[in-house]
């Protein structure tokens, strides 16, 4: 008799469950932390090049004010929300609030409604500032 390892049963996987709300919202946060770790380097090449000089300064400056380059600031920008307002349902999840169906499902809505709405208001801000 041989001491092989038992087959143990695979956690429900993405292809088993059917889709829902708060399960791509779910997903959707895990993407948006990932991407906010690109959003450091960034911010670590802003500062290198911020002492490194004017002229590496001026050539991120360029790289960043260009039109791929606000691309992605403004994704960073809807990553930087989504992940806020997700965190804090996490949160809430995590005091035993929250897991009734049709208030997670509204939490998953709002989530998204205030990425959206915080992003557009950062942005339409910086637009009326000259800041684009």
């Amino acid at each position: 008799m041989t001491d092989a390892p038992r087959e143990r049963p695979l956690s429900p996987h993405t292809t088993i469950w059917r889709w829902h709300l708060t399960m791509a919202t779910s997903i959707l946060h895990r993407a948006s932390g990932c991407a906010l770790y690109g959003g450091g380097l960034i911010l670590a090449i802003w500062a290198m090049t911020l002492a490194a000089g004017p002229e590496a300064y001026g050539t991120f400056k360029a790289v960043m004010g260009s039109f791929p380059g606000k691309i992605v600031m403004f994704g960073l920008t809807l990553a930087t929300f989504y992940h806020l307002a997700k965190g804090i349902q996490h949160l809430i999840w995590d005091a035993g609030h929250g897991y009734n169906l049709k208030t997670a499902t509204m939490g998953a809505i709002a989530t998204i409604a205030f990425a959206i709405a915080a992003t557009l208001a950062v942005w339409i801000i910086a637009a009326m500032t000259g800041a684009l």
